[in-house]
């Protein structure tokens, strides 16, 4: 256990300073690694509380850059989204969650190396649409960032507008499902306590000091690594699922 505490503050780290630099990660890079050990379910829920904290010191250093009328249409129809994934979340078996994380993730990574999320625009409605459904997904199986970022790239927003906005609403969307998870799963929530330490303080350090490293990784690198790494976690949580 020893072996993957340690692993798993290393990917907390990666998964903080990911997500400080593209606007998503620590529930793409966590919850999948966290799965292989305490079942999808469980995961989402613990790594739920490690995102909030990361997404909060997160919005604390970009507040500035947050679209505010962006914000209050998108974010609010992210929570909605949130809160139906969450309630589905209480009533979905392990398996079942384990599956629809596994193809998400290898939706993500495949889309990125190919190219195609690159050319994914929603716009208008759809991008409340995509609101929505991003924070479904977010409730559901704790991965929400591929889609809500289609939808903020389609709203043309500049580099940091984009991750502060996308920041704020991961948090809105934290706010809504963390109240379901310890509803329902408060007692084996608490009984990860150390896994969940490990992973909050890997990814506090990592959304401080990983930013800056990351920020000097060409961005096509940086990018193929992350999809690569995604498809593989998926496919594992694919096979431990199917």
């Amino acid at each position: 256990m020893e072996t993957f505490d340690a692993l798993a503050f290393v990917v907390a780290v990666v998964a903080g300073a990911v997500a400080a630099v593209a606007g998503f990660g620590i529930g793409s890079l966590l919850t999948p690694l966290f799965a292989l050990t305490l079942g999808a379910k469980l995961a989402v829920a613990v790594v739920s509380i490690p995102h909030a904290a990361g997404t909060s010191l997160r919005l604390w250093r970009l507040r500035r850059f947050v679209d505010w009328k962006v914000f209050r249409g998108f974010g609010v129809a992210s929570a909605a989204g949130g809160l139906a994934g969450a309630a589905l979340h209480a009533r979905t078996s392990s398996p079942a969650l384990g599956a629809t994380l596994g193809a998400l993730l290898v939706f993500a990574g495949l889309s990125t190396l190919s190219g195609f999320a690159d050319r994914l625009r929603f716009r208008g409605t759809a991008a409340l649409a995509a609101g929505v459904l991003s924070g479904f997904f977010g409730g559901l199986v704790g991965n929400q960032g591929g889609i809500r970022s289609a939808a903020l790239l389609g709203l043309d927003l500049d580099r940091d507008a984009f991750v502060a906005t996308a920041t704020a609403s991961a948090l809105l969307v934290d706010g809504a499902r963390v109240g379901f998870y310890l509803a329902f799963e408060g007692d084996a929530v608490r009984r990860s306590w150390p896994l969940l330490l490990i992973a909050c303080a890997g990814v506090l350090v990592g959304t401080v000091a990983g930013e800056r490293v990351l920020r000097r990784i060409p961005e096509q690198l940086f990018r193929r690594v992350v999809a690569t790494t995604l498809v593989v976690l998926g496919v594992a949580l694919l096979y431990a699922a199917l």
